[in-house]
């Protein structure tokens, strides 16, 4: 049985942590989409073009240890403002999201345009504010120095172009549950979310 949970939203707002524990009390596959498109973008600050890192990916290029510098989280959000890149990652996307015995995706269109026929989607997000404190103190962690203003100037920037951008905006879908996890722990946002996934899979049968 193939059922398929789309979590969509903005930078920090929680749904990778919600995404990978959902995978982990469901028994469900796990992608994190953000991570084909930090990829791409890390092979681009290499010297590739876009387009050629995109249709060059490899799944070793997924386990680099440099892709959650604050430096590769820009290049990817400016390679996934390329159609050319979108398109020739939506394949791979939409295979893993129907494979046999579930699978959880995160990113920023997967319930508009990778699985629109999700059976579960949900829409995390929280203030600007919150995320770029989040983002901060796990930065901060890893030894930048990039101060609390130049985070937040950096999650409004992202915001901003993950929005606007022509091929698949990041938007709620319209059938999507919201989540707003600004004053939510991450246990009672991942609580919230299985409840939601369990209503679906007694209605689903």
């Amino acid at each position: 049985m193939s059922f398929t949970v789309a979590i969509d939203g903005p930078a920090a707002a929680g749904k990778g942590t919600i995404s990978k524990g959902v995978a982990a009390r469901f028994g469900f596959a796990h992608l994190d989409t953000g991570l084909l498109y930090r990829a791409v973008g890390r092979r681009m600050l290499d010297g590739e073009t876009p387009e050629a890192a995109a249709l060059a990916l490899t799944a070793e290029d997924l386990d680099r240890p440099d892709l959650r510098t604050a430096e590769v989280a820009q290049a990817a959000s400016k390679v996934a403002a390329i159609p050319a890149v979108r398109a020739a990652l939506v394949d791979f996307q939409r295979a893993f999201a129907r494979r046999a015995g579930g699978a959880v995706l995160d990113g920023r269109d997967i319930g508009t345009v990778i699985c629109p026929e999700a059976e579960v989607k949900l829409f995390v997000t929280a203030s600007a504010e919150v995320r770029a404190e989040r983002r901060y103190l796990e930065l901060a962690a890893k030894g930048s120095r990039m101060t609390r203003e130049e985070v937040l100037a950096d999650v409004k920037e992202r915001d901003a172009r993950d929005a606007e951008r022509a091929a698949a905006p990041m938007k709620p879908a319209k059938d999507a549950v919201m989540f707003d996890t600004s004053a939510l722990d991450i246990d009672a946002a991942l609580a919230a979310a299985i409840a939601v996934i369990e209503a679906r899979m007694s209605a689903k049968g």
